[in-house]
């Protein structure tokens, strides 16, 4: 099982928001070793303040918009759910009798589950030090560039909301990188170290709990990826991807292999090596040969 949301982005488009849940859970869930996308159901937890202006609408594009669109595209079905509809409440302060209103935003919780081949063969985050020769990053980009900073946890430590939401660009693509993760593990379950998807808190995030869970440290490159011009929407944009890490020795083994799959090779971008010392646990950031 693994889980999927992403309700801040319901405040600026709920379709997108409730397409990112499902994605998310499918990204988690590829980590386990469960074979074909078919075999996966999605439990959908629907939350919503119906009674107010506008959420009824909201919540109607949210669920078709994985109803009718992102889930039958992906060949998942959501054959269970449960909902709450009253998320909002009313009440008059008794000292100075002003009403207050208080209520929270559509969102969606998505659970996806599947029968597991090989439990022992499921991926985590953990960067390794004990591979027999040297590692890389490898990041795939299923947002074809696009670095949206709407609902990020970076605007939301700025108390900003953002003006554009991460998306689901291409449910081909994510069922591309679904099937060449799997066909991995069918073929070489030691082919792979460590994997981390990109969510809450962006690439940095994600790099950053690989290195704390290896108890080591990374030198990652940011010029591989789009000629990038603004690190920071790169290192914290929440769009879909992806971070593994395996021996530089077979990178184009990897992305070989997620070619034949119809995965593009300009998605895939090697953008770092995990130190080579276990105990060098630094961190370095490298934008235009400048360490950030």
């Amino acid at each position: 099982m693994a889980m999927g949301e992403r309700t801040p982005l319901a405040l600026l488009n709920p379709g997108a928001s409730a397409r990112m849940a499902v994605a998310e859970s499918l990204t988690n869930l590829v980590a386990a070793h469960v074979g074909d996308l078919s075999r996966i159901k999605l439990s959908a937890n629907w939350m919503c303040a119906a009674s107010k202006e506008g959420e009824g609408a909201a919540l109607y594009e949210a669920v078709r918009a994985i109803g009718l669109d992102l889930c039958p595209a992906l060949g998942v079905g959501i054959p269970v759910g449960k909902d709450s509809m009253s998320m909002s409440m009313k009440w008059r302060e008794v000292e100075t009798q002003a009403q207050k209103e208080v209520s929270a935003p559509l969102s969606l919780i998505v659970t996806a589950f599947a029968p597991v081949e090989d439990v022992r063969n499921t991926w985590t985050p953990h960067l390794r030090t004990d591979v027999d020769e040297p590692t890389g990053l490898v990041f795939f980009d299923l947002a074809n560039g696009k670095e949206r900073m709407g609902g990020s946890a970076l605007a939301q430590v700025f108390k900003e909301i953002g003006a554009a939401a991460p998306d689901v660009e291409d449910p081909a693509m994510l069922k591309a990188f679904f099937q060449g993760c799997q066909d991995i593990k069918k073929s070489n379950s030691d082919f792979v170290s460590a994997y981390r998807d990109r969510s809450d808190g962006g690439l940095f995030t994600a790099i950053v709990e690989m290195c704390f869970a290896g108890r080591v440290g990374v030198e990652i490159s940011l010029d591989a990826p789009h000629g990038i011009e603004n690190p920071i929407s790169t290192l914290f944009n929440e769009e879909l991807s992806a971070v593994i890490q395996v021996r530089q020795s077979q990178l184009s083994e990897l992305i070989a292999l997620f070619n034949n799959v119809g995965f593009p090779s300009t998605s895939i971008h090697a953008i770092g090596r995990v130190n080579a010392s276990r105990n060098d646990e630094t961190i370095s950031i490298i934008h235009k040969t400048q360490t950030l």
